[in-house]
């Protein structure tokens, strides 16, 4: 009967209560986060009404990033790692500092008020890793299951501002080190993931989605023409990052003083602005994702997001890539539809998550996200432009603390961060 216990009995209690502490510590991560990502999702919506109230707020952009340099000076984050070093946090042990939160929450919001081209998704990685980060602190947890708490975070906080629970639950585990999936997490992240989230229905926050229409049936030249818009979305992810990195690269080549060097990149998209005589391309851009998925497009709205969320990542200003990466993906996929003579509106879906898919590396979080936007209709669609984009895709990437464990190409291991 000893026996029986210390070989069947003891391990299954054992595993009970290590799956009842996690599921207590997501919960609890997951409600913190939910909440404090809530009031941030309140601020930026509060903060774009007033910047489409008043148009002429662009032109304080550069005041705007004076004040964002001067806070993270204020808060000793001058060499902010921003999303990159919440992810280095989990596979080689950096330390992530609470006051991280409140910096990107006032920062991003600064940007989307005077119409910097970011996204919110940085923000909501940050957040969510810096309070899982000091939870782990707080409760006293070893490095190991601090890194699990950081992901809890990071998977409400996504969870929470875009509506995607099942996404959100896997993207942590699969970004910080692609061809390793961290499943030990997979339980607190779920639970993490779905408690922000209705916290976030609780509060009113709905998630975005899509209706995509004319889905072809799967038949072999719809088929042929998605596969093409998602191999061109491949490429493209590969001029984004390296598009973004490079921008970045130039600044800080030729503007040392981070001040400077700010107010220059608020100058440059709010004369850009002006120039183009049109409001489009600054903030998060969503309205157009919608326009794009309907089939509606201009020619040259990819490229000019590009430039815009270039100039202002590049130059310093926070929030994130993957709303702009959307933006860009939904515009140039129903601009290839237009051409190739597929339904728009599908090419938009699969152009999204291609380019999703290809700065990120992490194919299985992409076909979660299409289908929580997007529905089931174009699963086909999806899961062939989510597998040739992977492979097409190279090592570039978005977050340069990213490690790429596995080749795309050989079962090799390879443990190289993305260029």
């Amino acid at each position: 009967m000893k026996n029986l216990y210390i070989r069947h009995i003891k391990p299954v209690l054992l595993n009970c209560l290590i799956t009842l502490k996690w599921v207590v510590f997501a919960v609890l991560t997951g409600s913190i986060v939910g909440l404090f990502s809530s009031a941030f999702y309140f601020l930026l919506t509060l903060v774009n009404d007033i910047r489409l109230e008043n148009r002429w707020v662009i032109y304080l952009l550069p005041v705007a990033g004076l004040a964002i340099v001067g806070l993270y000076h204020l808060m000793k984050n001058d060499n902010d790692g921003g999303t990159n070093l919440v992810i280095s946090a989990i596979h080689s042990g950096d330390k992530i500092p609470l006051r991280m939160a409140p910096s990107i929450f006032l920062s991003t919001a600064l940007t989307h008020l005077c119409g910097g081209s970011a996204g919110r998704e940085g923000a909501a990685l940050q957040i969510g890793g810096s309070i899982g980060n000091a939870l782990g602190g707080l409760f006293r947890f070893d490095e190991k299951d601090k890194h699990v708490l950081i992901m809890c975070g990071m998977s409400a906080a996504f969870s929470t501002l875009f509506g995607t629970p099942m996404a959100a639950a896997v993207f942590p585990m699969e970004m910080v080190s692609v061809g390793v999936m961290y499943y030990m997490a997979l339980v607190p992240c779920v639970v993490s993931s779905l408690t922000a989230h209705a916290i976030a229905l609780l509060l009113g926050i709905s998630g975005e989605s899509f209706q995509v229409t004319e889905i072809p049936g799967f038949e072999l030249l719809p088929t042929i023409q998605g596969v093409t818009v998602a191999v061109l979305c491949a490429f493209l992810s590969i001029v984004f990052c390296t598009f973004l990195h490079h921008t970045e690269h130039l600044y800080k080549k030729y503007i040392k003083n981070p001040y400077l060097r700010i107010a220059v990149g608020g100058c440059l998209v709010a004369a850009l602005t002006a120039l183009l005589g049109t409001y489009d391309y600054n903030g998060a851009g969503m309205h157009i994702i919608e326009l794009a998925v309907e089939g509606n497009v201009l020619p040259e709205a990819f490229l000019l997001k590009m430039l815009f969320t270039a100039l202002t990542l590049g130059a310093g200003y926070k929030g994130g890539e993957i709303v702009p990466t959307f933006f860009v993906g939904a515009t140039f996929g129903c601009l290839a539809g237009q051409i190739i003579g597929l339904s728009p509106s599908l090419c938009a879906a699969i152009g999204m998550v291609s380019l999703f898919c290809g700065v990120t590396n992490c194919p299985i979080s992409s076909l979660l996200i299409s289908f929580e936007l997007f529905g089931y209709d174009g699963m086909p669609y999806y899961l062939l432009a989510v597998a040739f984009s992977y492979m097409l895709s190279g090592y570039s990437g978005l977050y340069r603390s990213q490690k790429i464990m596995y080749s795309k190409y050989k079962t090799d291991f390879i443990n190289k961060h993305t260029s």
